[in-house]
């Protein structure tokens, strides 16, 4: 498995903006890299990616050169080690409440003994198994894998101080539309309950040192950075839209 600079760059405080993808492309997967992207979120869960495209579309990410992240249809171990098979260089986890949901989602990730991980040999991110030690591999994978959970329930905000404190997660990203319904407000995260329920977990996030993710608009990005968020992206549509409300508003 290749370094992860995206997870380097996180460590290192540095942002890492992404574009989420909902459907399967491989083009848009490389456009994005040649627009300047630094990574693509595959998203299983609410999009339509089958295991195939999710490693065809990592694939085109490598070789352009930014990094592939999935968001598993779940966060059972079963769909975290198959889009992890399918040669992403993470995972962002969705519907982790408690501490005991995010250490299931580390062990899901990472080889090794009571780990949920199960170790295949021929799968892409071990280079199809040809020419390396399935050893060197899979201390490779454990090191460079990326580890995000969400955190988008009123019982995981109740949470968060204890999930926190569960090691080797990367980025604790707050997903606001699950936020905002869990809390009774669906599509408003801007309502001050769900608001304020966002600011405290990231100034928990931000105080323990660790790495705080977010979606953001264009219009949201400066206030999203000056949050202290380093793993933040927007949703293609998003671009595409913006894309052509500039153009139609020429004619």
């Amino acid at each position: 498995m290749r370094p992860n600079r995206m997870k380097a760059a996180i460590a290192e405080g540095r942002p890492q903006l992404g574009c989420s993808m909902m459907f399967p492309s491989a083009p848009l997967v490389e456009m994005l890299g040649h627009a300047g992207f630094d990574w693509v979120l595959l998203d299983c869960e609410h999009g339509s990616l089958s295991l195939a495209d999710v490693e065809i579309m990592s694939m085109a990410a490598d070789a352009v050169g930014i990094t592939a992240i999935a968001r598993p249809r779940s966060n059972d171990a079963a769909d975290i080690q198959s889009v992890l098979d399918r040669g992403v260089a993470g995972v962002q986890i969705p519907h982790i409440n408690t501490a005991d949901d995010a250490r299931r989602a580390v062990a899901a990730v990472k080889f090794g003994p009571g780990a949920g991980r199960g170790l295949a040999a021929g799968t892409r991110p071990d280079r199809w198994g040809i020419g390396g030690k399935m050893t060197d591999f899979a201390a490779q994978a454990n090191d460079q894998s990326l580890v995000c959970v969400q955190l988008e329930h009123h019982e995981a905000i109740a949470n968060a101080d204890a999930i926190l404190r569960v090691p080797g997660i990367d980025v604790f990203f707050i997903g606001p539309s699950d936020l905002s319904q869990s809390m009774g407000y669906p599509g408003d995260p801007k309502a001050k309950p769900v608001a304020d329920a966002i600011a405290t977990t990231l100034a928990k996030i931000n105080a323990a040192g660790l790495a705080p993710g977010m979606p953001a608009t264009t219009e949201t990005l400066p206030d999203v950075l000056a949050s202290g968020c380093h793993y933040i992206y927007t949703h293609l549509p998003r671009v595409l839209g913006a894309g052509a409300a500039g153009f139609l508003a020429k004619r």
